[in-house]
């Protein structure tokens, strides 16, 4: 189950990307935008903004996301990334933060370019960080004190997303544009980076355990995390996270 008021949390970090993502999709008027995984919406309304006379859809398979979206005047609905279909006239996807949760993604990217019209736009952005710290850890201690609880549950992989360079060679035939960035966040509290994670990486992780299996989860791994990532004396933590983008035009 998916949290938005944790989601939300660290609303400011997770935007930063999708700025930079749609500032890369040239579309001028673009008949139908798709936000496939538009979470709690917030972001969404920045492509209704930015392409007002669009057909707007909006999709994401938390029930819980889709009723925050809904708040925010979002005509979102409850849907399977992996069996989405494009309408004949979609000119734009965007999917910022959604794919690295959908095993083979590379086959469902193919899949869109070959249903998509001429000149349709592509744009994807996932997290990079899967060999990192922050989830090293969780798989380590998953497999490890906690294997008999968690043996089952789907912790990404360290190659769970592909490279930039992966990206372009997938969508070999398009413009494209493919790159990554390490945003150096700058976390305050007492475990920052628990909660960061918290809304998405241990989300499996909480939905199976009870409600004291969670906290005693939590308390196994805090000082981990603290460790991999000190606080500084002023009270901030550095939380180096990287993330993949691609975008492309259809020929």
């Amino acid at each position: 189950m998916w949290d938005p008021d944790k989601y939300l949390t660290f609303a400011d970090h997770r935007a930063r990307p999708f700025y930079e993502l749609i500032g890369r999709i040239q579309a001028k008027s673009p008949r139908r935008v798709v936000d496939l995984g538009c979470g709690p919406g917030n972001l969404t309304t920045v492509l209704a903004s930015r392409w007002p006379d669009a057909a707007l859809e909006a999709f994401d398979s938390s029930p819980e996301m889709v009723e925050a979206a809904r708040d925010r005047g979002i005509d979102a609905h409850v849907g399977d990334v992996a069996t989405w279909r494009p309408q004949p006239d979609t000119d734009v996807i965007v999917t910022n933060a959604v794919l690295q949760w959908v095993p083979d993604h590379a086959e469902i990217l193919r899949r869109w370019v070959t249903e998509l019209p001429s000149g349709a736009w592509i744009a994807l952005q996932v997290p990079g960080n899967f060999d990192g710290p922050s989830h090293r850890l969780v798989r380590e201690l998953a497999a490890g004190a906690w294997k008999s609880r968690l043996a089952d549950v789907d912790l990404r992989p360290e190659d769970a997303v592909l490279t930039p360079t992966g990206y372009a060679e997938l969508f070999d035939g398009c413009a494209t544009d493919t790159w990554e960035t390490t945003y150096t966040q700058v976390l305050t509290g007492e475990d920052p980076v628990l909660e960061w994670i918290t809304g998405t990486a241990l989300r499996p992780v909480k939905a199976t355990l009870s409600d004291e299996e969670w906290a005693a989860f939590r308390a196994d791994l805090a000082p981990k995390l603290r460790e991999a990532y000190p606080r500084r004396a002023d009270g901030r933590t550095w939380f180096p996270f990287r993330r993949v983008f691609a975008v492309a035009q259809l020929s």
